[in-house]
């Protein structure tokens, strides 16, 4: 089931980067498009569509597209404080104490996290640098085959550590009651989030970017969803900021002779139960650990509720590699540049200062992914698809902006505004030399 490949089948096959514009579409999404639209689009001119009708059309825009789309009739989006507040009711003492740990955990973390404005005189005058919490933003939550209160949690948590003053979430209503799914606004109701709308897909990221009569426009948008959501935000950013563009999930494990290989295996497979695409590697100098990967592997997914999703995961983006040392398998991962990358090595913070690309590090077995997901600290929402060269995982800076602030004396401006001057003349400004050359 866990497919083992040479390091060069794998540059080709699970370690190879397709661009988003450049990812194959599959039939399915493809033929549902033209039964939604009456003819045959991409699903870039879909969701340019429905952006555009959103834009024009507002609230009646909305109900037509979630009836469209998630089958479900609508005709006020925003969730009552009350219903709210009353989901807490929906959970037993234990889920309710697991959301708090993570919480108050995560809160923690983030609060660490310094947001510093500062002055200097040093320099003529003052300059400096002011932080200032954006005024409103929207936070995406999915909740098409699993609901996630973790991404409640994980996004709003910094917003607020930031100061973030106005905090939206909008999630897809489920099919059968036309509701947000009770957990993820006992997520809501935990984080102290009142403003919530059940709406979801590309009409919710336009109705953020936008605004409508129900709901005001925010200034940026986060939360990862599918294909339709990711195309969402890249085509309104401009309009307003985005996070970033998240891909399918992937998780790269590095691991020797050391590793357990049942829980080598039990990783892997959390990491595949996400998504068809998903993505699940293992990276060992160690043909025995593979061997007996494989074999955990084959035998806990009979466990697995949702198998069929891990295989379809296993069979087109996933796999163990074998490497010719760790230095090799560190080499791959840094090309690689995974969302999680965990090191199952018997001297794990020997490699840490090795990787250079990855949007999480988990250092040794007992640092497991899955408690990244939910209840270590740092946001789970980190770079997918091989942002993580340049991308940062989701932080309290996230949320904030910076001014610079200008307040030159009188003598430090006759000091420098000749130079300014003679710049502005070599680009051929006249008028910025003209400005300059009267404070001289």
């Amino acid at each position: 089931m866990l497919r083992k490949f040479s390091v060069d089948e794998a540059r080709n096959t699970i370690l190879k980067r397709i661009p988003l514009d450049e990812a194959e579409v599959p039939p399915v999404i493809l033929e549902r498009i033209a039964v939604l639209f009456g003819e045959p689009l991409s699903p870039e001119q879909a969701v340019a569509r429905i952006l555009r009708d959103v834009r024009q059309r507002g609230d009646a825009a909305l109900q037509e597209w979630t009836q469209r789309l998630d089958c479900v009739s609508l005709t006020n989006f925003r969730v009552p404080k009350e219903e709210i507040q009353s989901a807490l009711q929906t959970l037993t003492d234990v889920q309710l104490n697991a959301l708090r740990l993570a919480t108050e955990r995560i809160r923690r973390f983030h609060q660490a996290q310094p947001l510093t404005s500062w002055l200097t005189q040093s320099m003529g005058g003052t300059l400096g640098q002011l932080v200032r919490p954006i005024r409103r933003v929207g936070v995406y939550v999915p909740a098409g085959s699993a609901p996630l209160p973790s991404s409640v949690l994980m996004s709003v948590i910094p917003a607020q550590v930031a100061g973030v003053p106005e905090i939206v979430v909008v999630a897809p209503p489920m099919r059968s009651t036309g509701k947000v799914d009770p957990v993820i606004l006992a997520a809501c109701a935990l984080c102290g989030v009142d403003e919530v709308y059940a709406l979801g897909g590309a009409q919710a990221i336009a109705a953020l970017a936008y605004g409508t009569e129900s709901l005001p426009a925010v200034d940026k948008i986060f939360g990862p969803g599918n294909l339709f959501v990711t195309l969402a935000k890249k085509q309104v950013f401009g309009t307003v900021g985005i996070d970033g563009l998240a891909g399918p999930t992937e998780t790269v494990v590095i691991a020797d002779d050391s590793a357990n290989p049942e829980w080598v295996a039990a990783d892997l497979l959390a990491q595949a139960e996400h998504d068809p695409l998903a993505s699940a590697i293992l990276l060992t100098p160690s043909e025995s650990l593979i061997v007996q990967v494989q074999e955990a592997v084959s035998r806990q997914l009979q466990e697995r509720q949702r198998a069929e999703i891990i295989r379809q995961s296993l069979q087109f983006h996933s796999g163990a590699v074998l490497t010719a040392d760790l230095d090799e398998a560190v080499a791959l991962a840094n090309e690689y540049a995974p969302e999680h990358l965990c090191l199952s090595v018997s001297q794990p913070w020997a490699l840490v200062p090795e990787i250079t690309a990855a949007g999480g590090i988990f250092v040794g077995e007992h640092s497991f992914e899955v408690l990244g997901d939910y209840v270590a600290g740092p946001s789970h929402v980190m770079p997918t698809g091989r942002t993580a060269r340049f991308a940062s995982p989701l932080n309290v800076w996230d949320f904030v902006h910076l001014i610079h602030l200008v307040a030159l004396d009188e003598a430090t401006t006759k000091k420098i505004a000749p130079a300014a001057s003679v710049i502005a003349e070599r680009e051929g400004l006249d008028a910025h030399a003209f400005s300059a050359r009267l404070r001289c």
